[in-house]
């Protein structure tokens, strides 16, 4: 007796092992391990019972003729198997009962007083089929039923589905495991439909080419569970306020741009229209396609066929246009941040060559990288994650974006969204960022040797004047005499680029690190207006703003009346020279 409880203390061991440990075990010694375990549940010992958490062996010595032997698993606080929950009845009752985690019922075909035996397993770490390849972590429960060669009998057994919030049963199949297939067999199984219980099987053992069919006597039932998605709701009203308000301002900053193009060179103006274009297309997309139009209801179908399900997880093959929809929202969402990057870039070659401008070659380069690089990105996700019998791998079921978590609802670096998506983003935000912070340190460094102001009209004219500073403008060259530029140009200069390089998605990856609750409310909230009204941003900073300064009549209705002083400076000395105040400064908006 102590040697068999050993024995089964092991076994539940190896059972609570990983399923990576099996994937290189001998199956035929496993096989041997299940098929001593039926035999010692036939020993003569009169009602004896061993428990370990993850299996349990059963045997029974009937002392009087019976004809029914059900054993059953009542649930607890906790999945393992405990002496307390296992009952056993001789005599014949009703399969369903509240509170069961699962039943077997022996039915032989005339009474016997033989040995019945029965073994439970946790889960079927011992039973690793070809066919049936779970991606849930969902358990199976296996039971195995044996009685003596000689007798015929009928298996009757039911399984409760695991309590999981985000699961409810799609289907399931009544097998067996064969031993000759090494596999799950549906042979002589039969599904039962039933109002009381969601799955009940009935399985006669089928005889192996030996004659033996007590080899054939561990029965389980294959769940296919589809998952309770929380599909999003209609966009609030605020976020298609705010998106119809940056549609409007994009196409009117293009148009802007298009019209004053002359004023300021080829470049700017096609990485800014560009970024118009892109955005504009972006926010339609969100507004009309963000949301699945094809939801799947929840309803377990329960099918007649008893066929073994490929998964525990049922899948849907690609319906409606969400796929489509999904690599538009990628692809134009990834333009748009490459057409900001190559903006950062362009305003980098500006400071870097000063003189001699943008060099001729980018232009092209810009048009090629700016439409080709998303388009590459684009195509990798979908030809490495998207199947049409499995759209999930590529997108989301509750909406249309990129798939992002694994199915315990965690951030999975193996999805597209992060390397699709994120990552190059990331790579684009740092180099958008480094570009910021040059530029802000460019133009808010002073230097109090600047002693000179000369203005150049183009980049043409040669410089005749010894100078230690410039400040370059599309077309024109500003010498200042001073670094004393107002702090309020210098903010402005540096927000506007930080608006034009996307730097607001900064706050998306701080959201999505954040595990405290207020703070990640509070972020959500600051990334939702930043990001919807970005358009309007680019639109007062890129359109409206140069607008106002090269029409400063417009602003002289809106100012406020003002009340002149006199003003007069005395000096002490009579050679003294005041210090001349002129300043000079450039009309040309559309720079950051």
């Amino acid at each position: 007796m102590d040697i068999a409880v050993s024995a089964v203390a092991t076994i539940s061991q190896l059972l609570n092992t990983s399923h990576e440990m099996y994937t290189s075990v001998d199956h035929d010694a496993i096989s041997e391990l299940t098929k001593t375990l039926q035999k010692l549940s036939l020993r003569e010992n009169s009602n004896s019972l061993l428990v370990q958490p993850n299996v349990a062996v059963q045997s029974l010595k009937m002392q009087t003729p019976i004809q029914n032997v059900q054993l059953t698993s009542l649930k607890g606080q906790s999945d393992f198997f405990l002496p307390a929950r296992i009952k056993l009845n001789t005599g014949h009752a009703e399969i369903f009962k509240d509170n069961v985690d699962l039943q077997i019922n022996i039915t032989l075909t005339e009474d016997s007083n033989e040995v019945v035996g029965f073994v439970l397993y946790n889960n079927d770490q011992f039973f690793r089929s070809k066919s049936f390849q779970p991606s849930l972590d969902t358990e199976r429960k296996v039971m195995s039923a044996n009685i003596q060669e000689n007798l015929k009998f009928e298996v009757m057994f039911t399984v409760t589905p695991s309590a999981v919030s985000t699961l409810s049963l799609n289907d399931f199949a009544c097998v067996f495991w064969s031993y000759t297939k090494n596999d799950w067999s549906t042979e002589g199984c039969t599904k039962i439909t039933s109002p009381s219980g969601p799955a009940v099987c009935r399985c006669k053992p089928v005889k192996n080419r030996n004659g033996n069919a007590n080899e054939n006597a561990n029965f389980a039932i294959l769940m296919a569970f589809d998952v309770n998605y929380q599909y999003s709701e209609a966009l609030h009203w605020i976020s298609i306020t705010g998106c119809a308000l940056s549609v409007v301002g994009l196409s009117v900053t293009a148009l802007y741009q298009i019209i004053t193009r002359k004023s300021r060179g080829g470049s700017p103006t096609l990485l800014v229209v560009n970024v118009c274009i892109s955005m504009t297309v972006f926010y339609l997309l969100f507004l009309f396609g963000i949301n699945n139009p094809v939801e799947h209801v929840n309803v377990a179908k329960m099918s007649g066929e008893n066929i073994v399900p490929e998964s525990d997880h049922h899948k849907y093959s690609d319906q409606g246009p969400c796929t489509a929809f999904t690599a538009l929202l990628q692809y134009f969402l990834l333009l748009t941040f490459t057409w900001n990057t190559l903006y950062g870039i362009n305003v980098f070659l500006l400071f870097k060559n000063s003189v001699s401008g943008t060099p001729s070659w980018f232009p092209l380069v810009a048009m090629a990288v700016g439409w080709g690089l998303p388009a590459v990105i684009v195509g990798i996700s979908l030809g490495s994650t998207y199947r049409v019998e499995e759209p999930l791998g590529y997108r989301q079921e509750e909406f249309c974006w990129l798939a992002s978590v694994d199915h315990n609802q965690k951030f999975s670096i193996k999805k597209p969204m992060f390397w699709g998506f994120v990552l190059p983003l990331l790579l684009m935000l740092i180099s958008n960022t480094a570009i910021l912070l040059h530029f802000s340190y460019k133009i808010c460094r002073t230097n109090p040797n600047l002693n000179k102001c000369v203005y150049f009209g183009t980049r043409k004219h040669q410089l005749s004047t010894r100078f230690m500073g410039k400040y370059f403008t599309d077309n024109t060259l500003f010498l200042f005499r001073s670094r004393k530029t107002s702090l309020k140009k210098k903010m402005m200069s540096s927000f506007s680029l930080a608006v034009m390089l996307g730097l607001s998605w900064v706050t998306g990856y701080i959201l999505m690190i954040t595990q405290e609750k207020n703070l990640k409310f509070i972020l959500s909230v600051v990334f939702c207006l930043l990001n919807t009204t970005q358009g309007v941003q680019i639109f007062i900073l890129f359109a409206l703003r140069p607008f106002l300064n090269s029409n400063p009549a417009i602003l002289n209705y809106l100012h406020a009346p003002e009340i002149g002083f006199h003003k007069k400076s005395f000096f002490l000395w009579k050679n003294k020279i005041p210090e001349s105040n002129d300043s000079y400064k450039s009309t040309d908006g559309d720079s950051p």
